[in-house]
């Protein structure tokens, strides 16, 4: 008989607390920092921290891995109750919280940390498959190959409406985002093999560009029916909701379409306005 298995994240896996609840997922924060200040990701900082400050005196926050110890300290009661843990990870090209949680787990017999290559909602994607699992009465060492069977499945992408954050956060050149921006570009930024890399570029009017952007993602691709994320870092509008609602019903079936905000992480380096379609091709 298989041990019962405790599902876990770090905070960029961008789940609320009703989507934590409900799948009965227990996550760890990263560190947000900000000068000598220090905070925990999704419990003292949330993005509109980010923007607030940044519009006050051009500043951006850093953002700092869940360390070994506080790994160890995360994951003990649970083994000590008697759980098997599968912990997912933010990928392992952009934070060192999957090498420090795989530092941790060799304390322990029976926790098992994955790195998803892939961050935010994405990451909810893959630990609702693995609840799924759990909840099948599935063992961790199967859940953990059947999580990382599903990871090439996962799309990640966001669209962006400004790159002034990108820019100032050292990810582009200040000529690259003056240039975007005086012709109004909004580049899409995917998630390939771990790593964050600029696809296509839209123009226009950031709400036209949503739609376009989520039409093209979908159409030609077999997406699987269970769940798409639409996740932003500010908050979208009851009427813009609606439309990216209709505009993903016209092209794929979908049973839940859940409406998410990003964390600090995204919205530190991508700025108001980003949003991102996420999903599981089939």
């Amino acid at each position: 008989m298989n041990k019962p298995v405790y599902i876990t994240a770090d905070s960029t896996c961008d789940l609320s607390p009703e989507l934590l609840e409900r799948f009965h997922i227990k996550v760890i924060p990263l560190h947000v920092l900000l000068g000598e200040e220090s905070y925990l990701d999704g419990v003292d900082f949330i993005p509109d921290m980010i923007f607030e400050r940044y519009r006050a005196n051009k500043t951006l926050p850093t953002t700092a891995a869940v360390s070994p110890q506080e790994f160890q300290e995360f994951f003990k009661p649970l083994v000590e109750s008697g759980y098997d843990v599968v912990h997912l990870d933010i990928s392992a090209e952009l934070s060192a919280s999957y090498q420090n949680a795989g530092i941790a787990a060799q304390e322990f017999p029976g926790v098992y940390p994955i790195n998803t290559c892939h961050l935010s909602s994405s990451i909810g994607l893959l630990l609702f498959e693995a609840c799924r699992l759990r909840d099948e009465g599935k063992g961790a060492k199967e859940i953990v190959r059947a999580v990382n069977e599903l990871i090439p499945k996962v799309q990640t992408s966001f669209v962006i409406d400004t790159l002034e954050y990108l820019w100032k956060g050292g990810r582009c050149t200040g000529v690259a985002a003056f240039g975007a921006n005086l012709l109004n570009l909004k580049p899409c930024i995917e998630m390939r093999e771990g790593k964050l890399e600029v696809g296509k570029k839209y123009r226009g009017n950031i709400l036209k560009v949503y739609e376009k952007y989520v039409a093209e993602r979908l159409t030609g691709r077999k997406v699987r029916p269970d769940y798409v994320f639409i996740t932003s870092s500010s908050e979208l509008s009851a009427d813009v909701e609606e439309r990216l609602k209709e505009t993903i019903r016209g092209i794929v079936p979908v049973r839940e379409i859940i409406f998410a905000r990003a964390g600090s992480t995204i919205s530190s380096h991508c700025g108001p306005g980003t949003m991102g379609i996420l999903f599981l091709e089939a």
